[in-house]
């Protein structure tokens, strides 16, 4: 699908070195955006963002930390210093903590600092960067904040710090919806089920007897982020391949 109104707009997501939100911005750079990468690895997001103007987009990379706002407001400035604008936000960075923070034992030995690194980074960061964007949004009477959630934000997790965050989501969106409407911001979380990018995401059972193509959700969010899409806004997409309505069958 073609989408002639990216051109000349501006994507910034978070979490963007790898997974969703990268191929969400080579996406976006491809249809005409200008993309600002952030991500906390600062060498992988400059790499992402050098490959992707290797193939003519324009792109940079800038090291974030969501739980820092000096962090995000760097990343701010340097979007409208290059840029002029900022039309698109993805929240995307986070992950279980369980995984991330290689704890054993499950969320009852969990640490204290795991479960904070969890709900930092996957809601408050989210938070965070909403507040630092959405006055640009406001001044130009324009924007789309896409907050990634999941299937554990509406049918539950044994990661909890992971699950309320997700949850979370789904109110963060619904908040900016009613905050931002008299301004021309719409808001939109996006719900996957199992996708893969990563190997163990394949062995999740769903209706549809497979996981998710990356591409398969990004081609929502961009569809949401388009003017085809300009009518939805205060919502939960879920695209789990119907796991969440399936319990009793697994």
């Amino acid at each position: 699908m073609d989408y002639p109104e990216f051109k000349g707009k501006t994507a910034i997501a978070t979490g963007a070195a790898s997974g969703m939100a990268l191929l969400f911005l080579q996406k976006m750079a491809e249809h005409g955006a200008n993309v600002v990468l952030t991500d906390v690895n600062a060498e992988a997001v400059e790499a992402a963002a050098e490959a992707i103007r290797q193939k003519g987009g324009n792109a940079v990379g800038v090291k974030v930390d969501v739980r820092k706002y000096d962090e995000i407001e760097n990343s701010v400035r340097i979007a409208m210093e290059k840029f002029g604008r900022i039309d698109y936000l993805m929240n995307s960075a986070g992950g279980c903590s369980l995984r991330v923070c290689k704890q054993t034992g499950g969320f009852l030995n969990a640490t204290p600092e795991s479960i904070e690194w969890g709900v930092d980074v996957n809601l408050k960061g989210a938070v965070l960067f909403t507040r630092a964007v959405l006055g640009k949004m406001f001044d130009q009477k324009y924007g789309v904040i896409i907050n990634m959630g999941s299937i554990d934000g509406v049918s539950g997790g044994a990661c909890l710090d992971y699950t309320a965050s997700k949850c979370g989501m789904i109110g963060l969106s619904k908040g900016i919806a009613n905050y931002g409407a008299e301004h021309g911001v719409r808001s939109v979380c996006v719900s996957p089920g199992p996708v893969l990018t990563r190997a163990s995401m394949a062995g999740m059972r769903t209706l549809l007897g497979r996981a998710a193509e990356p591409e398969e959700v990004v081609n929502l969010i961009l569809y949401i982020c388009s003017d085809k899409g300009a009518f939805i806004t205060g919502c939960n997409y879920m695209i789990d391949g119907g796991r969440s309505c399936a319990a009793a069958r697994f």
